[in-house]
């Protein structure tokens, strides 16, 4: 049973870490300087095609330090 707003927020995200696991993607995450990480997406995307393995940039955003924080994705089938 849920308490706390907090005992709520905590469930909500080990379901969302449960299913991100069992999604059959593989998930990196990355935080570079914006070149850099352009560069490491690029890569990423060269070596794991979008048409063999539905490879993407998952999500991504600006930190307060000016770094590009970004999670890659893939089929798992690669590996």
């Amino acid at each position: 049973m849920t308490r706390t707003p907090k005992d709520l927020a905590d469930r909500m995200a080990a379901r969302r870490r449960q299913a991100s696991a069992d999604d059959g993607y593989a998930h990196e995450t990355f935080t570079q300087p914006r070149d850099q990480a352009r560069e490491t997406a690029r890569a990423f995307l060269k070596r794991w095609p979008a048409e063999a393995y539905m490879s993407q940039v998952e999500s991504w955003h600006e930190t307060p330090g000016g770094e590009i924080e970004f999670t890659m994705k893939r089929l798992r089938s690669a590996d």
